[in-house]
Parts: structure tokens; sequence; C-alpha cells
């Protein structure tokens, strides 16, 4: 149990020190820096061409450089971009789970099968043109929001909720008077 503990632990070390690796090294070769230092150096070895006789050796020196540096930057990238998609989702979910009336079965979605993610996004692109077809008032929508907000901070000043004054404030805030 010990050595399984330990080898656990040591795993986790070396997934910590490689993410943080990895996230370091993907934010500087993002860097507008990192990449003027690229192009000087293919500007370099193309005007070395001339004096080198445009050789095999010339040539193969930056195809090795391109395909190793290549090779290398694909799994960091992939490992960057998968711990920030995996960060996202972790998100997300804490957002539907945490919304009063989302819809919970949308929790984990990343993880079904083509066929289910494609009938959700069906669903919701069916929503999405009905919506659209009834006619959408963005400022309605907002003064709702506000209104909602604006309740939600008198019913804490007043340690109580006024359902009446709710009602009128959004029906009001709905038809965007």
């Amino acid at each position: 149990m010990a050595k399984h503990e330990q080898q656990s632990t040591g795993s986790k070390e070396i997934d910590a020190r490689f993410a943080k690796v990895t996230s370091w090294v993907a934010r500087q070769a993002g860097n507008p820096v990192a990449f003027a230092l690229a192009a000087c150096l293919i500007i370099a070895w193309a005007a070395a061409g001339p004096f080198l006789g445009y050789s095999d050796m010339w040539q193969l020196t930056v195809n090795t450089a391109t395909t190793i540096i290549t090779f290398l930057m694909v799994f960091i990238i992939q490992n960057s971009q998968n711990r920030d998609t995996e960060a996202l989702q972790i998100k997300i979910d804490e957002l539907i789970r945490a919304s009063r009336g989302a819809e919970n079965a949308l929790l984990d979605l990343e993880n079904l099968p083509q066929n289910s993610l494609d009938e959700f996004r069906d669903h919701y692109r069916k929503l999405a043109e009905h919506a659209r077809a009834k006619g959408f008032d963005l400022a309605a929508v907002i003064a709702g929001m506000e209104a909602e907000k604006e309740l939600l901070k008198a019913q804490r000043r007043t340690g109580k909720p006024d359902q009446k004054t709710r009602k009128r404030k959004l029906s009001l805030a709905v038809k965007g008077t």
C-alpha cells in the first residue's frame, strides 16, 4: 500500500511539473518575441544558403530542426489545450449545476457519444430557431435582468420578498416599459 501511495505521489509530482512546464512553453511559444526569433532564424538560414551552396546539409538542417520542434510542440500544445478545455468544462458544469432552472442533463456532455451530442445540438438549434421566429427583444431581456437584480437588492435590504412588486416590475420589464 505504501509503495502504491509513493508511486501515486511521484506520478502526481511529475504530472504537476509537466503541466507547469508545458503551460510555460505554450505561453512562450505564443509570444510575439518567439515568433520574431523564429522568423530571424529562418532569415539567417535562408541568407546562409548561397554561402553554403544550397547544399543538402543546409536543407537538412532546417528540415530536421523544424520537424523536431513541430513534433514536440504538438504534444505541448495538446496538453495545454486539454487542460484548458477540462477546466472550462468544469466551470461550465458548475454554472449549469448552480443555475436554477438549468437542465442538469447537460452536465458532462463531453463524455457522451457523438449521436447523443447531435441530438442535444439539434434540440437547442430548434429552440433557437423558435425563439428567433417569435422575435427576440434583447432590450426587454436586459431590462428584465436589471429589474430582477433591483428586486434582489430590495429584498436584501428589507429582508423579505415582495411577490406583488416583483411580478409587476418583471412584467413591466418584459413588456419593455
